[in-house]
């Protein structure tokens, strides 16, 4: 059995009198999608936080591909493969679609390959690839502020993806999208699964249940069940804590 990704041990994080997260594991396996529920503030994006860098956990260990990463900067975190989208869209809308993924792609290589001027046209394959993937070929020179809600979310992941991750945590990608955005984003991240490992919190079910291999429940900051889609759909506590605040 291949070695866990992330692993996630006893993590805590108070927020003042508020216990967000309590002694919260989590393991995540190569070229797997790990799903993170729970009701609304039961702490999901709190972790997703924490394994990010964005929050500093009170107690706990968080690892990367063996590399304790607990203390480690969220820019030290990314060059050891690690990438997120959080939930509000942060596309640069005044750039084209096509540079705000050139910007990502350079965001991986050293200072002194981005002095040469062919720097852009050695980008330009895996850019245009990252945008026909996202259905975005089409729109490589317009604006990104021109993009529809559905369609900045996908440049934002393109983006997310343009480091070449091991290790991609989303948070709610599919807010605001119509059904019919909702489905073809699952068509859209299958793919990236046997290069990048997917820590994802989303409130629509179905969605996570459907692209997930494992999913992690959590409710008032502590882990209610973990377990595969069809383990956590016949467990008690997690059908009780939902009929209960659902």
């Amino acid at each position: 059995m291949a070695e866990p990704l992330l692993v996630a041990s006893g993590v805590s994080k108070r927020f003042g009198a508020l216990q967000a997260l309590e002694d919260v594991a989590l393991r995540v396996a190569p070229a797997s999608f790990h799903g993170l529920i729970g009701p609304n503030g039961s702490g999901k994006s709190t972790l997703l936080k924490a394994i990010a860098g964005a929050h500093s956990p009170d107690r706990g260990r968080i690892v990367l591909a063996g590399r304790d990463i607990t203390r480690t900067p969220p820019y030290e975190r990314a060059r050891q493969g690690l990438s997120l989208k959080f939930q509000i869209t942060a596309v640069l809308a005044e750039l084209s679609v096509y540079d705000n993924v050139l910007l990502a792609h350079q965001s991986a290589q050293r200072a002194f390959a981005l002095l040469g001027s062919a720097t852009r046209r050695a980008s330009d394959a895996a850019v245009m690839s990252l945008l026909g993937r996202f259905r975005l070929a089409d729109r490589a020179d317009d604006l990104a502020g021109a993009l529809s809600h559905g369609e900045q979310q996908w440049l934002e992941i393109a983006m997310a993806l343009a480091p070449k991750p091991r290790l991609l945590l989303l948070d709610e990608p599919t807010g605001g999208m119509s059904p019919e955005e909702r489905r073809v984003t699952g068509e859209l991240l299958l793919p990236i699964k046997p290069d990048c490992a997917l820590v994802i919190v989303e409130h629509d079910l179905d969605f996570i249940k459907n692209i997930c291999d494992r999913l992690t429940v959590l409710d008032q900051g502590r882990v209610l069940d973990e377990g595969t889609v069809a383990e956590i759909e016949r467990s008690a506590r997690v059908q009780e804590v939902y009929l209960s605040r659902g």
